[in-house]
């Protein structure tokens, strides 16, 4: 009797431990092997934590583009020179996310997170003090390499914190720092840029990463590295298609977002024409849509995963759609521009279901979806551009923007149906 008591008395304390069965047990143990207790802090606070870095990355990221002209001008070179910058950064997004994922398997991930920052701050203060186009080129890139890395271990420890149900909303709260970035942090650094110097502006991003830092290492519970991982495990998730599956969906079906937003400025001085003072305005209203996407979509994706990825890629397809009708008028546009902005909690969606695909190599899997949204900021723009070099006009983005959400619907319902036949 007194043994079978105990098992019922220990019964309880083990179930959070045990990983369930369609969630990889190195994303779970992570939550589990700490020195510190997780309850130590409230979730979160984590979350906040970590959303501080995805406001630096948010920040570097779209305020480098609305800078160029500036230092172009200073570094001597022509605007498309300096536009090779962001081309710069993107390539180290890509090469570094699974990179650092495969070399870092068995790198605690809080260690990981901090040493991350303490890169990113460096990489982006050294971009502040560049003196020529190539040295500029290649701290670009440098900074660009702990972007995607970063994003997947912060949201595999912002997911391991919150029960299973709940992962797709934690998952949205690390983004929320990127999002309002768009909304709030790159139009002041803009503002800063323009009035002391744009060099300032990658200042304000490097101590906006030191920050980050300090707080992951006083917040984030202290997790002990998986003795198991390894870079081939890692390497394993890409033997699964159904990781490949869901990484198409994003990298093809979220291009059409990245299609409008690059040439919406063009579209609302030679379309709508209104006033260049107004552009800031419909950049904010999009990142307000992005911001608002990751608060309410979460809530959706945890009761029903796969059907509200294939939803938001019908939503996309009709609000891009809608965009070359829209940009005739400010106030239609401005409604449409929120709208499609919605659209972008794609990317926390497909982020949970790699969670669910990845098996034990949640690392890389987590990486890659960053890897793959930004093949989309490259597809989207050049079939963008393709359009309206062919001289279908500014607005035309729309229909190819439309045309890529509905070809990622149809590898959305590939996926799906093998997803259901394999029952994952």
């Amino acid at each position: 009797m007194s043994q079978r008591g105990s098992q019922q008395q220990r019964k309880p304390l083990d179930r959070p431990v045990s990983p369930p069965p369609h969630r990889a047990s190195p994303d779970a143990s992570a939550g589990v092997k700490q020195d510190n207790a997780v309850g130590a802090f409230h979730p979160g606070i984590v979350h906040f934590a970590l959303a501080m870095g995805g406001f630096a990355i948010g920040i570097t990221e779209f305020a480098t583009m609305s800078l160029l002209p500036f230092f172009a001008r200073d570094l001597h070179i022509s605007a498309p020179e300096a536009g090779d910058a962001i081309s710069a950064y993107a390539l180290g997004v890509v090469v570094g996310a699974p990179v650092i994922a495969v070399l870092s398997a068995r790198v605690a991930r809080r260690t990981l997170l901090i040493g991350l920052m303490l890169f990113f701050a460096l990489m982006n203060g050294l971009s502040g003090l560049a003196p020529d186009y190539h040295t500029m080129l290649a701290l670009r890139f440098l900074a660009g390499l702990p972007h995607g890395a970063y994003f997947g271990i912060a949201m595999l420890v912002a997911a391991s914190l919150v029960p299973l149900d709940k992962r797709t909303g934690a998952v949205g709260r690390v983004l929320l720092g990127l999002t309002i970035a768009t909304t709030i942090g790159v139009p002041l650094a803009n503002g800063v840029g323009q009035a002391i110097g744009w060099r300032w502006a990658f200042a304000i991003v490097a101590g906006l990463a030191l920050l980050t830092a300090i707080l992951v290492l006083i917040f984030a519970p202290r997790d002990v590295a998986d003795t198991k991982a390894s870079p081939l495990r890692e390497l394993s998730a890409l033997g699964r298609k159904h990781v490949w599956l869901t990484l198409a969906i994003g990298a093809i079906g979220f291009g059409g977002l990245f299609s409008v937003y690059t040439y919406l400025a063009s579209a609302m001085l030679e379309v709508t024409h209104v006033s260049p003072a107004l552009v800031p305005v419909a950049l904010c209203v999009f990142g307000a849509g992005l911001t608002a996407g990751n608060i309410i979509v979460p809530r959706f994706a945890d009761r029903a995963l796969m059907a509200t990825a294939g939803g938001l890629l019908l939503w996309s397809a009709a609000t891009l759609a809608l965009y070359p009708l829209a940009a005739t008028n400010f106030w239609t546009l401005i409604i449409d521009v929120l709208l499609i902005g919605l659209g972008g909690a794609l990317a926390t969606v497909l982020q949970t279901r790699l969670m669910d695909v990845a098996g034990e190599a949640q690392g890389l899997a987590a990486a890659l979806n960053h890897s793959a949204f930004n093949v989309a900021n490259a597809l989207g723009p050049w079939l963008g551009g393709m359009a309206v070099a062919a001289g279908y006009g500014w607005t035309s983005t729309g229909v190819v923007g439309a045309g890529l959400a509905l070809a990622g619907f149809v590898v959305w319902a590939v996926a799906a149906a093998l997803a259901a036949q394999d029952k994952v």
